[in-house]
């Protein structure tokens, strides 16, 4: 069953301010949806991560954040998408220790621990599109 859409917001990442914002929107919705502490830290620290590789892997781009439902449950979903140089190889780039950008190698593989479902749809030259889902 395909969750239902409550509420949509798009923030356009362009800067570094553009990621706190982001940071702080999902924040805020976390809140509003009553995640417990633990799940809010999770979820924005999922968020500033890949908003930050939005700008730093792609170029910029922009991240939805949604209220979604499916059933009796309530979640946000984040969709980051970008038209960057794409992920050549989406399987090393979800290991961890593998950077591109001088980092831990922990972005990607631990953005996906932190979420319910997690999905990269990724073209060389094209973009990336980053969904990740957390439910209450």
């Amino acid at each position: 069953m395909a969750a239902t859409v409550l509420k949509t917001e798009t923030i356009h990442i362009k800067s570094s301010s553009d990621v706190v914002t982001a940071r702080q929107q999902v924040r805020t919705l976390a809140i509003e949806l009553k995640f417990s502490l633990v799940d809010q830290t999770k979820i924005v620290t999922a968020a500033s991560e890949l908003a930050r590789n939005t700008l730093d892997h792609g170029g910029g781009g922009e991240m939805d954040v949604a209220v979604v439902e499916n059933g009796i449950r309530r979640g946000l979903r984040l969709t980051f998408r970008d038209h960057g140089p794409g992920i050549a190889d989406i399987k090393q780039a979800l290991s961890d220790g593998f950077t591109t950008g001088g980092g831990m190698g922990l972005g990607l593989g631990g953005s996906k621990r932190l979420m319910n479902e997690f999905d990269i749809h990724s073209q060389p030259g094209a973009g990336t599109t980053i969904t990740a889902v957390r439910w209450k």
